[in-house]
Protein backbone atom coordinates (compact mmCIF):
# COMPACT_ATOMS: atom_id res chain seq x y z
CA UNK A 1 0.00 0.00 0.00
CA UNK A 2 2.87 2.47 0.45
CA UNK A 3 4.60 1.83 -2.44
CA UNK A 4 0.89 2.50 -4.31
CA UNK A 5 0.70 5.86 -2.35
CA UNK A 6 4.32 6.73 -2.89
CA UNK A 7 4.13 6.44 -6.37
CA UNK A 8 0.86 7.85 -6.85
CA UNK A 9 2.08 11.17 -4.83
CA UNK A 10 5.25 11.31 -6.30
CA UNK A 11 4.33 11.24 -9.47
CA UNK A 12 1.57 13.79 -9.49
CA UNK A 13 3.96 15.82 -7.22
CA UNK A 14 7.20 15.11 -9.73
CA UNK A 15 5.25 16.48 -13.37
CA UNK A 16 3.64 19.21 -11.14
CA UNK A 17 6.37 20.85 -10.31
CA UNK A 18 8.86 19.69 -12.31
CA UNK A 19 7.13 21.03 -15.39
CA UNK A 20 6.62 24.44 -12.88
CA UNK A 21 2.75 23.82 -14.11
CA UNK A 22 0.65 27.27 -13.33
CA UNK A 23 3.96 28.19 -11.03
CA UNK A 24 3.93 25.20 -8.79
CA UNK A 25 7.77 25.34 -8.21
CA UNK A 26 7.93 28.62 -7.09
CA UNK A 27 4.97 28.11 -4.96
CA UNK A 28 6.23 25.03 -3.37
CA UNK A 29 9.67 27.06 -3.13
CA UNK A 30 8.04 29.47 -0.79
CA UNK A 31 6.03 27.30 0.86
CA UNK A 32 8.61 24.73 1.79
CA UNK A 33 10.85 28.07 3.10
CA UNK A 34 7.71 29.39 5.11
CA UNK A 35 7.63 25.72 6.62
CA UNK A 36 10.98 25.35 7.91
CA UNK A 37 10.16 25.81 11.98
CA UNK A 38 13.38 27.15 13.05
CA UNK A 39 15.10 30.23 10.94
CA UNK A 40 13.35 30.23 7.89
CA UNK A 41 13.51 34.14 8.21
CA UNK A 42 16.19 34.47 5.88
CA UNK A 43 17.03 34.10 2.18
CA UNK A 44 16.42 30.92 1.12
CA UNK A 45 19.46 28.61 0.64
CA UNK A 46 18.26 26.21 -2.66
CA UNK A 47 16.64 28.31 -5.63
CA UNK A 48 13.61 27.04 -7.35
CA UNK A 49 15.99 25.05 -10.08
CA UNK A 50 17.26 22.82 -7.39
CA UNK A 51 13.34 22.35 -6.62
CA UNK A 52 12.54 20.98 -10.27
CA UNK A 53 15.70 19.03 -10.76
CA UNK A 54 14.68 17.48 -7.22
CA UNK A 55 10.62 17.18 -8.39
CA UNK A 56 11.83 15.65 -11.87
CA UNK A 57 13.97 12.95 -9.91
CA UNK A 58 9.98 12.10 -8.19
CA UNK A 59 8.25 12.39 -11.32
CA UNK A 60 11.07 9.81 -13.53
CA UNK A 61 11.24 7.32 -9.98
CA UNK A 62 6.74 7.72 -9.34
CA UNK A 63 5.80 5.28 -11.89
CA UNK A 64 7.88 2.66 -11.58
CA UNK A 65 7.15 2.73 -7.58
CA UNK A 66 3.87 3.01 -8.45
CA UNK A 67 3.74 -0.21 -10.97
CA UNK A 68 6.13 -1.76 -8.94
CA UNK A 69 2.91 -1.47 -5.38
CA UNK A 70 0.46 -2.24 -7.92
CA UNK A 71 2.12 -5.63 -9.10
CA UNK A 72 2.73 -6.67 -4.86
CA UNK A 73 -1.05 -5.86 -4.18
CA UNK A 74 -2.05 -7.70 -6.98
CA UNK A 75 -0.43 -10.92 -6.50
CA UNK A 76 -1.17 -10.49 -2.76
CA UNK A 77 2.24 -9.91 -1.89
CA UNK A 78 1.50 -6.84 0.40
CA UNK A 79 2.25 -7.28 4.51
CA UNK A 80 -0.22 -6.88 7.07
CA UNK A 81 -1.28 -3.77 8.24
CA UNK A 82 0.88 -2.98 10.65
CA UNK A 83 4.45 -0.88 11.52
CA UNK A 84 6.95 -1.68 14.33
CA UNK A 85 5.83 -0.30 17.56
CA UNK A 86 7.55 3.68 18.01
CA UNK A 87 9.02 4.59 21.39
CA UNK A 88 7.07 7.00 23.10
CA UNK A 89 9.63 9.62 23.04
CA UNK A 90 9.35 9.53 18.82
CA UNK A 91 5.62 9.87 18.76
CA UNK A 92 5.83 13.22 21.13
CA UNK A 93 8.81 14.79 19.14
CA UNK A 94 6.88 14.00 15.94
CA UNK A 95 3.90 15.33 17.37
CA UNK A 96 5.89 18.35 18.15
CA UNK A 97 7.39 18.93 14.92
CA UNK A 98 4.26 18.58 13.37
CA UNK A 99 2.64 21.42 16.29
CA UNK A 100 5.54 23.70 15.36
CA UNK A 101 4.74 23.11 11.64
CA UNK A 102 1.22 23.75 11.79
CA UNK A 103 1.76 26.53 13.92
CA UNK A 104 4.34 28.17 11.28
CA UNK A 105 1.60 27.51 8.55
CA UNK A 106 -1.91 28.71 10.14
CA UNK A 107 -0.04 31.74 11.44
CA UNK A 108 -0.81 35.19 10.17
CA UNK A 109 1.27 35.25 7.36
CA UNK A 110 1.36 31.87 6.81
CA UNK A 111 0.40 29.74 3.77
CA UNK A 112 -2.54 28.15 4.91
CA UNK A 113 -4.19 31.23 6.40
CA UNK A 114 -3.26 32.83 3.23
CA UNK A 115 -5.47 30.25 1.66
CA UNK A 116 -8.08 30.43 4.24
CA UNK A 117 -8.25 34.22 4.44
CA UNK A 118 -8.88 34.29 0.46
CA UNK A 119 -10.55 31.16 -0.50
CA UNK A 120 -13.85 29.78 -0.99
CA UNK A 121 -15.38 26.29 -0.17
CA UNK A 122 -12.55 23.77 -2.12
CA UNK A 123 -9.66 25.79 -0.73
CA UNK A 124 -10.82 26.39 2.90
CA UNK A 125 -11.59 22.38 2.76
CA UNK A 126 -8.78 22.04 1.23
CA UNK A 127 -6.55 23.63 4.23
CA UNK A 128 -8.50 22.11 6.88
CA UNK A 129 -8.28 18.58 5.32
CA UNK A 130 -4.18 19.31 4.71
CA UNK A 131 -4.37 19.83 8.85
CA UNK A 132 -6.25 16.61 9.63
CA UNK A 133 -4.05 14.58 7.43
CA UNK A 134 -0.93 16.11 9.70
CA UNK A 135 -2.47 15.42 12.79
CA UNK A 136 -3.84 12.06 11.50
CA UNK A 137 -0.76 11.19 10.20
CA UNK A 138 0.56 11.67 13.70
CA UNK A 139 -1.38 9.85 15.76
CA UNK A 140 -1.70 6.34 13.06
CA UNK A 141 2.06 6.22 12.96
CA UNK A 142 2.34 6.45 16.83
CA UNK A 143 -0.37 3.92 17.23
CA UNK A 144 1.38 1.83 14.11
CA UNK A 145 -1.49 1.67 11.60
CA UNK A 146 0.35 1.61 8.47
CA UNK A 147 -2.53 1.89 5.74
CA UNK A 148 -4.03 4.89 7.84
CA UNK A 149 -0.74 6.62 8.06
CA UNK A 150 -0.26 6.02 4.26
CA UNK A 151 -3.82 7.30 3.84
CA UNK A 152 -3.21 10.39 5.40
CA UNK A 153 0.14 10.86 4.12
CA UNK A 154 -1.41 10.57 0.65
CA UNK A 155 -4.97 12.59 1.18
CA UNK A 156 -2.76 15.57 2.82
CA UNK A 157 -0.06 15.50 -0.06
CA UNK A 158 -3.11 15.66 -2.11
CA UNK A 159 -4.61 18.66 -0.53
CA UNK A 160 -0.92 20.25 -0.26
CA UNK A 161 -0.58 19.82 -4.28
CA UNK A 162 -4.25 21.58 -4.47
CA UNK A 163 -3.34 24.53 -2.61
CA UNK A 164 -0.27 24.88 -4.60
CA UNK A 165 -1.67 24.53 -7.61
CA UNK A 166 -4.46 27.12 -6.91
CA UNK A 167 -1.87 29.89 -6.39
CA UNK A 168 -3.61 31.74 -4.08
CA UNK A 169 -0.98 30.44 -0.81
CA UNK A 170 1.70 32.80 -0.94
CA UNK A 171 2.84 36.30 -2.27
CA UNK A 172 4.33 34.36 -4.98
CA UNK A 173 1.59 34.42 -7.12
CA UNK A 174 0.96 37.98 -7.25
CA UNK A 175 4.46 38.89 -8.24
CA UNK A 176 5.49 39.03 -12.22
CA UNK A 177 5.77 35.58 -13.41
CA UNK A 178 9.61 35.75 -14.18
CA UNK A 179 10.15 35.68 -10.45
Amino acid sequence: MFSVAWGVFATAFGWIVATDFRGAARRFHELSHAAVPFGGGGAPVLGVGFFRVLAGVFALIGPFVLVGGLLELWRGEAGPDGLPPLPAWAVVGQALVAGVVLWRMWRRSGPLRRAWDTGTGPRRAAALVLTASVLAFVAALGLGRETWTVTSWLVGGLCGLTLILDGRTGPVAEGPPGR
